[in-house]
């Protein structure tokens, strides 16, 4: 039989490196050993009652497609959220519903660029802009950005050196996944000049804008938006701001028209984001302040308890999470992957180990972050706590092993 050769772009697409070594995992737990998942952003949170309750009360029958832009009771939910935030020149018509925040994330770079186009971006990066850049055959410029500044921006001569005749975007994620660093204003800046003066796209993840500590202040590129109207894209997710993970919903903001239209096309191939997960996330509106208050204070508490524990072990590198809530962390390991593989198959310690996501697979250079992973703090106190000493262990035992 002849072999029929599959799409080399096909064989492009990377794979998780959050989700490569859950098999291990699942092998570890059928032994009956308990595993601390640091490894993906899926957060113990709860979800917010008037959420929950959509379900609970749900009476429709049959369940039908969903409105390809967007049902309309969340698109007017979303406008209400941009409103409270402060940017009322936002309309439902600027907004497009999509399945989950990565597909934002594909279609923003389907519809500003061309197959071998460049976007500029910064490494350690979300994982999954690796894949959608393969997707579309856009290849990803990622400059480096380092531990020792707390994975800022470099310099913006740095930045602009990276642009060449082939760069259509600029890629932000911020507050960053996975390093957990808020931008400053200066910075957010430097990239809108460059995107000026080079007359580029900025696509701008801004997936966890509700979760900044220490007083410091997100900027949303939406304060510029109607500056550069045909340049700027925001991406938006549910999952993390009312723990909806299982809603698969995100969205795209935008003053460019042709987007907009270029965007709902690909929407219609698909039909439309889930129904029912629409009519859970329109209740974002009777969400109490008090619940992303709280959430936020959780991940404050978690951050210091995490921060301060791995600090105290030697030879671990930790910048303090700015928002967020992940963080990069320097291991005294050689190889990351192998050690967090070895977490899975043979450390234990009172029946119980943990599970990293190792941080080669944030990088879009090959050879980097080989000794880092990315750990969400998306566990309990008394959890995290249990799982920093666990990791202290695990070293320990590694070096001698």
């Amino acid at each position: 039989m002849v072999k029929i050769p599959i799409s080399t772009r096909l064989l492009d697409v990377p794979s998780s490196p959050i989700r490569k070594l859950v098999p291990f995992a699942q092998a570890a737990k059928k032994e009956g050993v308990h595993v601390y998942h640091l490894n993906i952003g899926d957060p113990d949170i709860k979800t917010p009652d008037v959420m929950l309750n959509v379900l609970t009360n749900w009476k429709d029958n049959p369940l039908r497609y969903g409105q390809t832009q967007g049902e309309v009771k969340f698109l007017e939910a979303l406008k209400i959220y941009y409103h409270r935030l402060g940017f009322d020149f936002i309309d439902t018509t600027h907004i497009q519903v999509t399945s989950g925040g990565s597909e934002a994330i594909s279609m923003a770079m389907f519809a500003t660029t061309e197959i071998g186009d460049e976007v500029l971006t910064f490494e350690p990066l979300y994982t999954n802009y690796n894949s959608y850049a393969a997707i579309n055959g856009v290849t990803l410029k990622a400059i480096l950005t380092t531990a020792d500044t707390g994975f800022h921006l470099p310099s913006k001569k740095d930045i602009e050196n990276a642009i060449t005749e082939k760069t259509k975007a600029i890629l932000l994620c911020n507050p960053n996944n996975p390093t957990g660093t808020v931008y400053t204003k200066e910075e957010i800046e430097t990239l809108i000049t460059l995107a000026k003066k080079h007359n580029l796209f900025i696509l701008s993840d801004e997936v966890y804008r509700e979760y900044t500590y220490d007083g410091r202040v997100h900027v949303s590129l939406l304060s510029y938006m109607r500056d550069l109207p045909e340049q700027i894209i925001v991406l938006d997710s549910m999952s993390k701001r009312y723990s909806l993970c299982g809603v698969r919903l995100g969205n795209l903001v935008t003053l460019n028209k042709a987007v907009l239209a270029g965007v709902l096309a690909i929407a219609q191939g698909r039909l439309s984001a889930g129904f029912v997960d629409q009519e859970i996330a329109a209740k974002l509106v009777d969400v109490p302040q008090k619940y992303l208050d709280d959430v936020h204070a959780e991940y404050v508490k978690r951050r210091d308890v995490l921060y301060e524990g791995l600090k105290s072990i030697e030879g671990v590198v930790i910048p303090k999470p700015e928002g967020a809530f992940y963080t990069i962390v320097g291991l005294p390991v050689d190889d990351a992957e192998k050690f967090c593989q070895w977490l899975l198959t043979d450390f234990r310690h009172n029946n119980e180990t943990l599970m990293l996501a190792p941080a080669a697979g944030f990088y879009a250079t090959k050879g980097k972050g080989i000794n880092q992973v990315r750990i969400a703090y998306v566990l309990n106190i008394e959890a995290i706590s249990r799982c920093v000493e666990l990791l202290a262990k695990a070293l320990k035992a590694y070096e001698k092993k």
